[in-house]
């Protein structure tokens, strides 16, 4: 059993002049919760070597966890670069958040072409926080968008304004997600929310990252 988990090569927070990233949560608490299940996992990204890490990144217990272990470290820094895979090759697609997300993974045709053959295979994709923002161009075998009628979740509208940059960004998740016709249902801001559709799981936001892992664990069978 091996997982792809994506990672974002993005660092620029817009205009800003400020940094962005992955957001480390959403990497490290579904890295243990897939790696304490005894499943493998291939670490990507879109240029491959070490993504960049959102500097504003919570700590957690996982955060920490994952900063001492020198096996995650060295995954870490070599990721494999996106255009290098096969969706064969894998059992299963996640998709850790963060901002950056939205201006690489959104329109990444080796990440869409890794999401559109999971998903035509059967194979779970799970995407968390600003990371269904890689669906945004994914489109099913029949060529209609991918979160067409299905229930599915993301960073909310206010989630975003809470931290300032509804204008900052691209473009909204949550309004993606409904112009594709997504079913977008949300829980209470930064509590976990988590939307399983077939074999598409989607996050809210970081505090839904634990739980979207282990519903794509789920999906595979193993507990």
């Amino acid at each position: 059993m091996n997982i792809l988990v994506v990672l974002t090569s993005h660092d620029q927070l817009g205009d800003t002049g400020k940094k962005t990233g992955f957001w480390l949560e959403e990497l490290a608490a579904p890295y243990y919760v897939f790696k304490d299940a005894g499943v493998a996992l291939t670490l990507a990204s879109p240029k491959g070597g070490r993504p960049p890490l959102d500097p504003k990144s919570d700590a957690t217990d996982a955060t920490r966890r994952f900063g001492n272990d020198p096996q995650a470290q060295a995954a870490l820094a070599n990721t494999a670069r996106l255009a290098t895979l096969a969706a064969a090759d894998y059992d299963a697609l996640f998709y850790p958040g963060g901002h950056g997300p939205l201006w690489d993974l959104a329109d990444d045709t080796h990440s869409i072409g890794l999401i559109e053959a999971f998903h035509a295979s059967g194979k779970p994709v799970g995407a968390v926080c600003h990371a269904p923002a890689a669906l945004r161009h994914a489109k099913t075998p029949d060529g209609v968008p991918l979160v067409r009628d299905k229930p599915v979740t993301g960073f909310s509208n206010s989630e975003e304004a809470a931290v300032g940059l509804t204008e900052v960004v691209p473009f909204l998740v949550e309004e993606m997600l409904k112009k594709n016709g997504g079913r977008y249902s949300k829980g209470p801001d930064w509590q976990s929310h988590v939307v399983v559709a077939g074999t598409l799981i989607t996050g809210q936001n970081p505090a839904s990252s634990e739980a979207a892992a282990r519903a794509l664990l789920t999906k595979l069978g193993v507990t």
